[in-house]
């Protein structure tokens, strides 16, 4: 029986990207996952009650702010509440997420002036995720799941 891995729905080519576009995986690396893992795909941008499109935010310390100014913190805490809830259901361990993102980004976010300087730090949901001992890795790190 495979692995549950929790995965961002965008890297598995969902339109939920706040552009609505997605952040897919090359062909390759979706397959050797789809190998390996079951994988349970998760927005939760979208989850937390966001629209595709929506306007891009960022995170600022505790709180998460869109471009023109509104606190879309609450959305985003529902949203990684919700992908905690699938881990608990599927007995996820691990989490592959967007790198950068305000949800999903771990170890290096955007930093809030939406001028693409990125500071050390997490995304909401994969703060959540991690401070209840699951593993995060970004996309770049795939290769790590791989082994």
């Amino acid at each position: 029986m495979k692995k549950p891995l929790l995965i961002s729905a965008c890297l598995l080519g969902a339109p939920c990207k706040y552009s609505g576009g997605s952040n897919v995986l090359d062909a390759d690396t979706l397959s050797a996952l789809r190998e390996r893992y079951r994988l349970v795909p998760v927005c939760p941008e979208v989850a937390g009650g966001l629209s595709v499109p929506r306007e891009p935010s960022e995170r600022t310390g505790e709180r998460v702010v869109s471009r023109s100014g509104r606190d879309v913190t609450e959305a985003y805490r529902r949203g990684a509440a919700v992908a905690l809830a699938l881990c608990k259901r599927f007995s996820c361990d691990a989490a592959l997420l967007k790198e950068r993102s305000p949800s999903c980004g771990s170890g290096r976010i955007y930093d809030g002036s939406f001028n693409g300087t990125l500071v050390n730090g997490d995304g909401v949901a994969a703060a959540l995720l991690q401070n209840s001992g699951v593993r995060v890795v970004g996309e770049s790190g795939t290769d790590e799941l791989l082994k």
